[in-house]
């Protein structure tokens, strides 16, 4: 389930990017929405699009010279392919930099989400304070 407006807003990011950057922009969202059916988008951070499903998968930030593709939990995610590349010494996040000419191998990212999911839900509920 995706709000209309996070949509939205993501789309238009997309088309304002206007270059590779919004093209695998795109194709990330696609392969999102392919590997986590039930997933939300939405739009945090001043503009940034947020995957989410039982808690934050990943983020989809664009710069002038790379997407980068931040996963919440990515320090606790198996990687056998070796996609993480950025954020490598962080104790919780994990990033993926594509830069314009880079292929991401989209199995392994799949896989990659599809982990973030399951450890998702293999958490204890946070308790309200």
């Amino acid at each position: 389930m995706t709000t209309p407006d996070a949509a939205t807003l993501i789309s238009a990011r997309i088309a304002e990017l206007g270059d590779w950057r919004g093209a695998c922009l795109a194709r990330v969202r696609a392969l999102v929405h392919e590997a986590v059916p039930e997933v939300v988008e939405e739009w945090k951070w001043r503009g940034t699009p947020v995957w989410s499903c039982d808690g934050l998968l990943c983020t989809g930030e664009s710069y002038q010279r790379v997407v980068k593709l931040t996963f919440a939990q990515g320090a606790a995610l198996p990687d056998p392919a070796r996609l993480f590349n950025a954020s490598l010494d962080g104790r919780v996040r994990r990033a993926i930099d594509l830069h314009e000419g880079d292929t991401l191998d989209e199995a392994a990212f799949q896989a990659l989400l599809r982990a973030a999911v399951a450890f998702n839900r293999a958490r204890p509920a946070r308790r309200s304070r």
